[in-house]
Order: structure tokens, then sequence, then C-alpha cells
């Protein structure tokens, strides 16, 4: 017999814990949840999606909306969601789940000539490096002598000719162009506009009027954007904005709105709130917000280069409060007692220790172990649990770390490991050592190495140039490379084939015989000149992509790469124009690449040692967790002066205007001065340096492996120059706390 579906229901409820099931329980108005790490926010929200689609028959016509951070994320959500629908016998609709920028552009799409976009506006992720940065600045230059005379003469300038030359050119290439892209994207996140920054620096003391010139440099930015036709992420979202500026698009959307269920609340800038609190407004209750946000403000960990602090999620959790509309996640079962215990220390150590000046890096929840009979009983420890190391130096760090591993895949070769590092130059050296030491002893997968910057861009620019310049010796060395590097010809001395293209790529009957690998790399090479002469040059792309065996990952952000290039050479679809759209898009920007396959999954792969930064692990788990390298220059980090920018003073302009623009925002005092503002960016890079540990911490399961050398590199680019190194202020603490778990 079949059961009811509110039997089905209740069922599926009784499967939650405690905060979780206040989740299920909601049905209208504002409610905030915040919850600790490991405690089922996803499952929790996924099984609360499914309650309500079912409890309010949601269709296609009137829809739950799911917001998340990221792809892979909202990839997650949505099977989940999918899921518990199935069980309740369900149709596989009444809700859709977006990324925040993806909702963005579906607003912004949907009503095109509201927008203030069109069709063909192309999206870009310009740099300091990008020519729309360098062109800002110089026509900012041009317009401003006086502001840029004062910047030059900095805190004291002598006149000599050569340093004014040296100061110019340091202001040009370095200190604006790193002004005008941290100021352009915390603004804009924020909904601020030019002249918003013109009426905060009429109410700021400082000898250069930082935020004067910074919305100079914004209004320029804005106009080379919109002239050039292009957008950027934070455009996307105002864009939207704009749509749903017009009452009646605003109401279409708002009838379509069931309500918002937002996940990792405490990464949302303020714009991308503004958008949710339109689309979750109740058009037949002005009053009322059908709005879900669901987050953790100790894991917020991306405050110090997007606006999203976690203070604004931290404020609609204090505002529900008094409302009584706050839930709270508090257990989890992904940690042993001995890790929780560890974690819940620093959380509660640092805020008391006010390493962070004023800043309170961690709300006070502390992480509770789950009930007797949870279907997620805390796992048992793996030998302490807590293992606190202090090698003598970073080297012997990784030995230990590879001996650990060792010893802990020997007895549960199904086990799961990660060396979270706070760098990726970080990760390449322990990736490095662990191969000198241990060889493929142990199976490591860098996610740095296998992930860094899409390839795609590059190696597509490499076969282009070889194509454009085939009697290039350096072109055809890079084609080379790439060919070696992809495994399509064997390893050969390339120095001594390329210095005469010519005879290499077509050979005369006097030349000597070609060995076998020179013949194969030759065939390579004239397949990709033919395909120059016989295919329109925006096909290249896509036959190169076959040629290197790209997989699917890979062919898709070929694909992706050529749409790009064909919408940026629109009217002039020649080589030499996709070669400049190719170069611009390498030296100057972010290109994303697309990602086919569920990346958590190759993360945390059974029986595999993976290398990932501190903030990729966010969202993953492991059985046994280790974190090198705890010292004070990486957590909390030193304030670092570029010595080239020093004239200005000890601070840098860039995260001067970042703290000012905070400060209003947040609406905080103004700054006394520069320096006020300085430190004040400092206390929030601190309080987010721990957040982050936090967040590594809570990655373990059953084994968390702690380190402290006592010497390590000042640079990790030069990992052999040692020195004393003063460890994290996290870990002395750690090591008083929790002696038992120190390893000698």
């Amino acid at each position: 017999m079949l059961s009811s579906p509110q039997t089905t229901l209740d069922d599926l409820r009784a499967t939650l814990r405690v905060g979780q099931r206040e989740l299920a329980d909601w049905q209208s108005g504002a409610l905030a949840v915040s919850a600790v790490p490991g405690a089922g926010k996803s499952t929790g929200m996924a099984v609360a999606a499914a309650i309500a689609i079912a409890r309010n028959q949601l269709n296609s016509r009137r829809q739950l909306i799911v917001v998340t951070f990221t792809r892979s994320a909202a990839a997650n959500i949505k099977a989940k969601i999918r899921g518990y629908l199935k069980q309740l016998s369900l149709p596989q609709q009444g809700f859709s789940v977006y990324t925040l920028h993806g909702l963005g552009w579906a607003i912004a799409r949907s009503h095109i000539e509201r927008s203030g976009l069109n069709s063909d506006t192309l999206l870009v992720t310009p740099n300091q490096n990008h020519r729309l940065v360098r062109a800002c600045v110089e026509q900012w230059i041009a317009a401003n002598p006086r502001l840029f005379q004062t910047l030059l003469e900095g805190q004291q300038f002598d006149g000599e000719e050569t340093e004014r030359l040296r100061r110019q050119s340091v202001l040009r290439t370095e200190v604006l162009p790193n002004l005008t892209t941290t100021v352009v994207h915390e603004a804009k996140s924020s909904g601020l506009q030019p002249d918003d920054l013109r009426r905060f620096s009429d109410d700021s003391a400082d000898e250069y009027s930082v935020l004067a010139i910074a919305a100079g440099l914004y209004e320029l930015y804005q106009e080379q954007l919109h002239r050039r036709n292009w957008m950027d992420y934070d455009e996307m979202m105002l864009a939207a904005l704009r749509v749903l500026d017009d009452s009646t698009v605003r109401n279409y959307w708002q009838q379509q709105v069931f309500a918002v269920f937002e996940d990792e609340a405490q990464d949302s800038s303020p714009l991308q709130t503004r958008l949710l609190e339109i689309l979750a407004a109740d058009p037949t209750q002005s009053d009322q917000l059908n709005l879900v946000r669901v987050g953790d403000p100790n894991q917020a960990i991306n405050s110090t280069f997007t606006p999203a602090d976690p203070i604004f999620f931290r404020e609609f959790c204090d505002s529900c409060d008094r409302h009584h509309r706050l839930a709270t996640m508090t257990q989890a079962g992904r940690s042993t007692g001995k890790i929780i215990d560890a974690a819940n220390f620093v959380l509660d150590w640092v805020n008391r220790s006010k390493l962070a000046g004023i800043e309170q890096p961690f709300r006070l929840q502390k992480i509770q172990p789950v009930n007797s009979g949870d279907p997620q009983l805390n796992p048992e420890p793996e030998g302490r649990g807590l293992e606190l190391y202090t090698p003598d130096d970073v080297f012997q760090t990784v030995e230990l770390i590879g001996q650990r591993s060792l010893q802990l895949f020997q007895h549960n070769p199904d086990g799961s490991a990660a060396v979270l590092v706070r760098t990726n130059e970080q990760g390449r050296f322990v990736a490095r050592e662990l191969q000198r030491w241990y060889g493929d002893t142990i199976p490591v997968y860098e996610v740095g190495q296998q992930e860094r910057q899409s390839h795609v861009p590059i190696e597509m620019l490499t076969l282009l140039q070889f194509c454009d310049r085939p009697h290039s010796p350096d072109y055809l060395k890079n084609a080379l490379v790439t060919l070696v590097q992809r495994k399509l010809i064997p390893t050969q001395d390339l120095n001594a084939i390329v210095s005469f293209p010519e005879q290499m790529l077509y050979p005369g009957p006097l030349d000597p015989a070609q060995s076998e690998s020179v013949l194969q790399a030759r065939r390579y090479c004239t397949s990709l000149l033919r395909a120059r002469l016989e295919l329109p040059p925006y096909q290249l792309i896509s036959f190169f992509s076959y040629t290197l065996g790209y997989n699917q990952n890979e062919l898709a952000t070929a694909d992706k790469l050529s749409d790009r290039t064909i919408q940026q050479t629109q009217g002039d679809p020649t080589l030499p124009a996709i070669l400049a759209a190719l170069n611009d898009i390498v030296a100057s920007e972010r290109f994303e690449p697309v990602d086919t396959e569920n990346a958590d999954d190759r993360y945390t792969k059974a029986g595999q040692l993976t290398i990932i930064t501190m903030h990729k692990a966010k969202g993953l788990d492991w059985d046994w967790v280790f974190i090198p390298f705890l010292h004070a220059n990486m957590i909390p980090g030193i304030p670092r002066i570029p010595p080239q920018t020093s004239f200005i003073g000890n601070f840098t302009l860039a995260e001067v205007a970042r703290a000012q623009i905070r400060a209003q925002v947040h609406h905080q005092p103004n700054f006394s001065d520069t320096l006020a503002a300085w430190n004040r960016a400092q206390n929030l890079k601190a309080a987010e340096e721990f957040r982050l540990l936090y967040v590594a911490m809570t990655r373990a399961k059953r084994l968390l492996w702690m380190s402290a050398a006592a010497k390590a590199p000042y640079t990790w680019n030069k990992p052999d120059n040692l020195d004393d190194r003063q460890p994290c202020p996290v870990f002395p603490a750690l090591q008083e706390r929790f002696a038992e778990a120190i390893v000698k």
C-alpha cells in the first residue's frame, strides 16, 4: 500500500536534524539559517526545497529560485532536489537553480532592451594589465595633472629626473591600474556610482584624495566599458537591476517567483543581495520577503578580494533574530570530537586575542557533535585525531607528510587525504618534494598544476602564432613544445631542428635525411599549416583542439574561446585580429575553463593525496587533512608594501580606498587619516586569514595534521632560501591547549 504524500513529507522531514527541520518547516517570510561547517546546509536546503515544492504545488509558472555561489555547488544542490522530488513521486519541476551571476544574466537577457546591454555585449574579466584599464589610467593622468603630481611627489621628492621617470612608470603601470581594478569591483558590487565616491571623498581626510582619484578612474572605466560594448560580472548584476527598475517587468518576475533560497549567503555582495530581495518581495504584501538565506559567517573567506563581507549576513541574522526568524545548525557529523574541539578552540581564542584589532573574525557559534542515532555519526579518530608537528624546515615537513601518508594509505587504501596550502607556490613545492622523496609511491593530484589558469588559450595562441609566421624559429619551437607536452611527438632536441624552419618543414632533396621523431613533428606542423590555408580563421581553434587530442573539458573550453574570439573580432575575422584578441585574453584576463565533470569527485578521490589551496578546499572534506607551513607571515600575514611604491607612504592606495569604501557601506565612522584606513584594511585581512584557517581545519574528518617549521623561505618562488620563521600565533596556543597532540 502506498503511503500518502503527507506521510512521505513527514518521513522526509524526520531525516533532518533540529536546525535543518526549522528550514524544512519554513512557509513564508524571511528566515536566516546560520550553520556550522559540516552541518548539512545543502542537504537541509534541498529537503526544504522539495517540501516547499510539494506543499505549494509549484510548477514552471510559479517557481522556487535557489541560488548559490559556484557552478559546482549549483549542480550539486540541483541533483539533490531532483532526488528528493523523485522520492516524493513528483515531477522534476517547480524550481530553478542558479549561480548569482547566472541569475543576473538570465534577468538581464529576458529584457535586453531595458538592461543597457545588447545581445552582442562581450563579457570580460580585466585585470590590472588589461588595455581597458591602461587606457583609463592614461586618460585620468591627462585630465588630472595636479592630482597626479601630488602622487608623484609622494612623501618627499628632490626633483631628480631619473627618479621622476621611475615614479611615473610605477604609478602608470602598477599603482593606478591596481587602484582601478580594486575600486571598480568594490564600488560596483556595493551598488555605488562615481559620484558616491566623490561625496565620500569630501568627508575623508587623506593627503592624496584617494577616493576622488578612484572616482575619476571608475568613471573612465565605465565610459570605456560602454563604448567598447563590453561588460564585467558586476555590470551583469547592474543590468539585471536596471531591468527590474521597470514596475511591469518587476511585477512579472515577482509573480513567477514563489520564494528565493540562497546558499552560502555569507559570500553575497550588497548588489547581489539587493537583486535577491527584489525577486523575493511578495507583490501582494509590500513589506514581506519570501527569502531564506543559509550560510556561515565564520566561513566567509572572500572578503579581501570581493565586497562579500560577513558583516552583511551577520546583520541579516541579527534582524531575523529580533523577529524570532533565526535558525541555527550547530550539530555536525563530519569530524571526530578532537577536531571539533580544536576548531572551537581556535574560534574562541582568536576572538579573545584581538589579533585582528577591533574586528571580531568569528560569530560565537560553536560546532556540536551529532546525537546518538543520527544517520551521520561523528567518525572515530585516526590515531590521536589531532597531530601537531614542529619540523626543522619545510623540506622535513614534506618528508613527514609523505611518511604519514604512506602509513595511512597502507592501513586504509580507500581513505582520502589532502594537503591544504595557502598558495599555489606552496602546492608546487609540496608536489615536487613528494615526487623527489617518494616517486610514484604516493598517488598525488596537484589541483594547481592540473587546473591552473586555463592552458587552452595559451596553446591556441602558440599554434596560431606559428601558423601566422611559420618561418620564425621561436614560434616553431613554441609549437613543438606544445606538441611534446601533449605527448603527440617524442621528446627531442628542439633547438637542433628549429634553427632552420624551412629545412625542417619542407626539406629539399639535398638536405640530410630526417629522423623518425623529426618526421613526426614535421607531419603535425605541416598539417597545421595546411589547415591555415584550407579553413577560415575562425574555425582554426576548433580544428587545433581536436588535433591536440583535448578531453571533454578542454574541448568545451576551446569552443568557449572560439565563440569569444569570433564575438571580439566581428567585422574583422582575420588571423591577425584573432591573434590580437587571444593575446589580450592571455596577457590580461582570467579566462575561466569549462568544467563538464564533477570537480569535487576528482578532488576527494579515495586512495589519493590531493594538494589544494585552502580557498579551493571550501565545501570539501577528506579523512585525513595535512595543514603545513603555519607561519605568521602567511596567517594572519604581514603587511607588504612593494618597495618600488614606498615613495607614496607605508600603505597601498588600493587597500586604503577599499577600507574607506567599506567604512561608508558599513555605516562606520570615517578614518582620521590614510594610515588609519590602511590599519583597518590589515585588520580585515587578518580576520579573514583566521577564518580561512578555521575552514581548512574543519575539512578533516578523522585526522588533522598541522605543522609550523622552524625555518621557511621568505618567498616560495625561491624555496631553498630558508630563514627563521615565527609560527602562526594560533599554533603555539593549540600546542598549549592540546599538549597530548604534540608529536616529537
